[in-house]
């Protein structure tokens, strides 16, 4: 409901300003380009309409080029002058993402300017005022209106991760002592592969808010970098359950390995209560004591002799460790 308001606030706005500077078509382009850009955030605002703004700029300017250099009066010529604009921007867009409306930019500007009895010059830089105008709409809506945080959106998306971190890891070491069902292993996994991209991508747009932001958050980059780590252990784990172990060693490890993933879910459902309510973190005695007992268990079974094969598996020592 938030994000309507301000998309609809944005809309409105730019079309009252573009009816008091008397643009052409309703100030068309300066309303779609205020409600394009408005994102879910003020970062991701600034972000679409930096991008918006920058592609606009290229290919009205290459576009206003070409069509002041190559006559296109009839219809071959128009064609001819269309393939020469929207090809070169096109192989920019393939490479730099910034520059995915250049191509669109340049066949507004070459088919509207023939339409409003315009030049390309004319066309080009009636764009680029447009584009820039709703630009600076909807960002001034995203500030002002109901604003929505990019930090406290990536809070709520790292408690969801850090609490679908907490129900998988049971399920991941339970791989150890019975056979999973790679199905549904496969789906976490892809739900974690997943969430942790999109938490990356929230943190770009927070730490574009703190250029403008008037109050001081923290930095995501750590919480970022830590969360892909974790996705990296999840990973690895997955892969080591994949078969479960020996009976003899699976009837020993049992019960270290459960109060692994009971202990280090609660811890990581606490550390997501942590994050929600910015509280300190929680106390890590629990389930680093549950790793010590496992790892004094994985010693015991070495000096026995019957760890060879829980080592072979991984083809290095079993050597667990507990990371904040």
């Amino acid at each position: 409901m938030r994000f309507c308001l301000r998309v609809t606030v944005a809309a409105l706005s730019a079309f009252a300003l573009a009816q008091a500077f008397t643009l052409p078509l309703h100030g068309l382009w300066a309303v779609l380009t205020a409600m394009v850009v408005s994102q879910m955030s003020v970062g991701g605002s600034l972000r679409a309409t930096s991008e918006y703004v920058i592609g606009t700029f290229g290919g009205a300017i290459y576009a206003s080029i070409v069509g002041l250099l190559i006559p296109h009066t009839t219809g071959v010529a128009m064609a001819g002058v269309l393939a020469l604009a929207v090809a070169p921007l096109a192989y920019a867009a393939a490479v730099t993402p910034t520059f995915r409306v250049a191509p669109f930019t340049a066949v507004l500007v070459l088919l509207v300017a023939n339409q409003l009895d315009e030049g390309p010059i004319g066309s080009g830089l009636s764009r680029l005022f447009e584009v820039a105008l709703g630009g600076f709409v909807a960002v001034t809506v995203s500030v002002l209106v109901v604003p929505e945080r990019a930090h406290g959106l990536g809070l709520e998306a790292a408690t969801r991760i850090v609490d679908e971190l907490a129900r998988a890891l049971p399920e991941l070491l339970a791989g150890f002592m019975r056979q999973l069902d790679m199905i549904e292993v496969l789906r976490i996994q892809d739900e974690l592969g997943r969430a942790v991209p999109g938490f990356q991508a929230i943190a770009a747009e927070a730490h574009r808010e703190r250029v403008i932001s008037l109050v001081a958050q923290p930095d995501a980059a750590p919480l970022s970098r830590t969360l892909l780590r974790l996705r990296h252990d999840f990973v690895m784990v997955g892969r080591a359950a994949a078969e479960p172990l020996p009976d003899g060693i699976a009837d020993r490890l049992h019960a270290p390995l459960v109060q692994i993933g009971a202990t280090g879910g609660d811890y990581l459902h606490a550390s997501a209560g942590a994050l929600a309510s910015r509280r300190r973190p929680p106390p890590l005695e629990p389930p680093g004591a549950a790793l010590e007992a496992y790892a004094a268990e994985i010693e015991a079974l070495r000096a026995e002799g019957r760890a060879r094969s829980v080592e072979q598996r991984s083809g290095t020592p079993v050597r667990p460790r507990f990371r904040a």
